[in-house]
Formats: C-alpha cells, sequence, structure tokens
C-alpha cells in the first residue's frame, strides 16, 4: 500500500495587541484584545470556519516595562482555552505551560481537564523557559541550568504520560444495578521516583477521546531540538528563510528516525507573518511601510530579550555587535547562540543586528496566489509540515482565510471540511494505547 497523501496544517497564534511593539496600534484591533475573552472566541471562531487545525497561546512567566504589549497584560492560557473550548467544536488547542516551575501532577491534571471539557482537543505546548528572570517570580535566586532545565522536561513530561494513563479507557462501568462505579484493577499509581520528581499518582481524571493531549514543543538549541525529536507530536519553529526551514526539518526527523520514531509522526510548525494585498506592488508596499515604521529603540528591546532583555541601548548602534561573552546565554540559548554567531560570521554592526533578529522575520509578503505559492513551496519542499500563523491584525487574518485558504483548498493542499473531531485526528496522529491496557493484552498473549 502506498502512504497517504500529505496534508498542510495550519495553526492560528492568538496574540491579542502583539508579541512586536507595534502591533497594537493597528485601528480595527481592540486595545484590550489580550484580555477580551471575545476577542478570543471571534479570531478562534474565525480560525474554525476555515478549518485550521488549532489555535496557539504562547505565554512565559516573566515580564518587564519594556515588554511587548501582549505580554504585558494577557489571560492564563488553560484559563483561556478552557473558555474556547465551550464556544468551538472542532479546533484543537494549544496551551503554552513551562516545565522549569511547575509539578507534573498539576499539570497534568490541568490538561486532563481541557482535553476532557474540549472532548479530545488540547495540547502543551512544552517550554523550559527562556527568561532567566522567571525564577525570581518562583522563589528562586537563580534560573535552572540550561542542560538541567531540559533534563528535567524529560522526566516532566513523562510523568505527565504516565498520569494521563492512569485510568484504562474501560476502567469506570458504571453499572448501577450492580453497584460497580469504578473496575478498581484499571485503576494504575504511577509510583515514580526519578532525579527530579517523585509523584505517586494515580491522577484523578480519566482519558478524552484523543487519548492523551497532544505533545507540542519549541527549543531550537541543540538540546531542544533533542527533547522535541524524542517526545513532540509537532513543534513550533522558527525560521528565517526557506532553506534555513529545510535544514531544522530534516535535523528534526532525522532525529527523531534515530530514536526509533517515525518521522512523518512529528509535524513541523514554522510560525509566519503575512502581509497580503491585491498587487504584489501593494503587499509589498505595506511591508515597506510596516518597515520604516518601526521604532529602533523598540528593535533593540526585542533583541535582548533572547539575553534576558539585556540592555542594548547602552552600545554604539554603528559598532560591531558587541562582545557579549559576559553575557548569559542560560535563557533562549539556541537562539542567543544563533544571533551571536550570525553577527560574527557577517560583521554585523548593532543596528543591522536589530533589524535583522529584532523582528519577526518569517514573512510572506504578496498576492493570495503568491503567498499560497509559497506555503506550497515550503510544505512540498519539506520545509514545514503547517504552519503558525500570527494573529494581531484582524483584517489581515481575515484576508487570509477568506483569500488565501481557499486557494490551499482548490489545489488539494488543505481540507474543505474537518474529518475527525480530535487534534490528534486533524493531525493525523494516532491514539496512543494505554500503556497498563496494552501489558494487560501482552500478559494474557503469553499466557
Amino acid at each position: 500500500m502506498s502512504a497517504p497523501a500529505r496534508t498542510l496544517h495550519l495553526g492560528a497564534i492568538l496574540a491579542g495587541v502583539g508579541t512586536t511593539h507595534d502591533d497594537w496600534r493597528d485601528p480595527d484591533l481592540p486595545g484590550d484584545a489580550s484580555v477580551d475573552i471575545q476577542w478570543y472566541i471571534d479570531a478562534a471562531r474565525r480560525a474554525e470556519a476555515a478549518k485550521f487545525d488549532l489555535v496557539f497561546i504562547v505565554d512565559s512567566p516573566y515580564i518587564t516595562p519594556d515588554s511587548a504589549p501582549h505580554f504585558l497584560n494577557r489571560l492564563e492560557p488553560l484559563t483561556l482555552l478552557s473558555a474556547l473550548a465551550v464556544s468551538t467544536s472542532r479546533i484543537g488547542l494549544v496551551a503554552t505551560l513551562t516545565t522549569s516551575y511547575w509539578e507534573p501532577y498539576n499539570v497534568a491534571r490541568q490538561f486532563a481537564s481541557l482535553d476532557n471539557i474540549s472532548r479530545g482537543r488540547a495540547a502543551w505546548n512544552v517550554v523550559t523557559t527562556g527568561l532567566e528572570g522567571a525564577a525570581r517570580n518562583y522563589g528562586r535566586d537563580d534560573h535552572f541550568d540550561h542542560a538541567e532545565r531540559y533534563q528535567r522536561a524529560a522526566e516532566f513530561v513523562s510523568v505527565v504520560q504516565g498520569l494521563w494513563d492512569s485510568y484504562e479507557d474501560d476502567a469506570f462501568p458504571r453499572d448501577k444495578a450492580a453497584g460497580v462505579f469504578l473496575d478498581k484493577g484499571k485503576q494504575h499509581p504511577l509510583n515514580h521516583k526519578g532525579r527530579f520528581f517523585s509523584v505517586a499518582g494515580p491522577l484523578a481524571l480519566t482519558r478524552s477521546p484523543q487519548g492523551q493531549p497532544v505533545i507540542f514543543q519549541a527549543g531550537d538549541s541543540d538540546a531542544g531540538r533533542d527533547l522535541g525529536a524524542t517526545i513532540a507530536d509537532a513543534t513550533f519553529a522558527s525560521a528565517e528563510n526557506f532553506e534555513a526551514a529545510q535544514a531544522y526539518y530534516a535535523d528534526l526527523k532525522a532525529r527523531a528516525k534515530a530514536k526509533g520514531r517515525d518521522p512523518e509522526q512529528i509535524k513541523v510548525f514554522p510560525g509566519v507573518v503575512v502581509t497580503l494585498a491585491d498587487t504584489q506592488e501593494e503587499a509589498e508596499r505595506l511591508a515597506a511601510q510596516h518597515e520604516a515604521e518601526l521604532d529602533l529603540d523598540k528593535l533593540l528591546v526585542q533583541l535582548g530579550r533572547p539575553f534576558n532583555y539585556h540592555d542594548f541601548r547602552q552600545y554604539d548602534l554603528d559598532a560591531p555587535f558587541p562582545d557579549l561573552s559576559h553575557v548569559s546565554l542560560n535563557g533562549y540559548k539556541g537562539h542567543a547562540e544563533r544571533i551571536v554567531r550570525t553577527a560574527r560570521e557577517e560583521n554585523l554592526t548593532l543596528r543591522e543586528a536589530a533589524w535583522r533578529f529584532g523582528r519577526w522575520r518569517s514573512g510572506f509578503v504578496g498576492t493570495p496566489e503568491v503567498v499560497a505559492d509559497e506555503i506550497e513551496r515550503w510544505f512540498v519542499g519539506r520545509a514545514a509540515d503547517g504552519f503558525n500563523i500570527h494573529v494581531s491584525k484582524p483584517g489581515a487574518f481575515a484576508q487570509f482565510t477568506e483569500k488565501v485558504v481557499p486557494i490551499l483548498q482548490q489545489r488539494g493542499l488543505f481540507r474543505t471540511e474537518y474529518t475527525a473531531q480530535t487534534l490528534r485526528g486533524h493531525l493525523g496522529l494516532p491514539v496512543p494505547a494505554n500503556r497498563h491496557a496494552v501489558a494487560r493484552t501482552l500478559g494474557q498473549a503469553a499466557e
């Protein structure tokens, strides 16, 4: 039998007033969008009407007065997505949550609850927290070391997934006549004792129709990619261009295969910003206008974020990119190292680095046909399995759903109707078997 054809996947990053410093000024965007649940509901329903796979909520546990508007004032992801779960019916719901400053039992319970509320549409975007300042919000003087964060994350996810299997799928007969609510032989404690966590279990919640929430992962360092290849069903990737996206895609899939996984069972979603217009000239004019309106001071703030908001405003803008050997890279390590390496290799000044890295680089600019062509090129060229589209400017997202999505559908790349009820179904991922049910079956077969 031939392998099934690949299907393009689409996600919508719902970022309220924006993760850059100027999006909030869009006249069609409410100034309080990041805390307005109706804005999120309307955006999620628009994405669902366009048959998107998922909506995606980014998050981090640390801010400064210079943080981008959305970061300064936003709703907690799981609370937000619980509201979206009862305001939508098909679209997947992805929440970002750190393994560095939570406990596995709480996380297992929260995501399993969202998964049950949504009837199998939840996903957890696993991060280890790149901002060192987060430590002081959780009773620590220092952030976890980068390598330790990823070791902790691997054990954390393993514990959470173990807790999600606390009940076999038929553990609750609910036989009123016989008075049997639970088949006690199908409830399983975890009894985990590891380097970072000791968790007895069981979790007091059954599995959803998709078995377990989908696991996303976002991390571009070597340790981050290795964790993604180990645990992730999908990754939220950042790519500066097509070639960089191809390289990341090939590397991640190769790592997954080396770990004995089917590379097709880990989906790669680069994040992109789309600028659309009826003509190519107008789209390029809009993109150029946006560039011209960018504030260099704010770009320097964005440049500093991967370095734990290091203040780049103290340096000469037209001197070579500064020596940061004294600055800790124990945050967004992969991104920070790439900036330092690129600045050195290309002899960038600080001003050039700010324009290069202080704004979102993955952008598709053009007419609906041109943008659809580019999406198809990335998809067919194995630079992506899908895309997370940034949603801040309402008009731009409406244009994408109304003009680009139909072209992708006409080309047979993207669905015209949902064919599944769960997020795993949308992504073409299997329902993971309950480990205890599998062990029981294997034990019976061996007898």
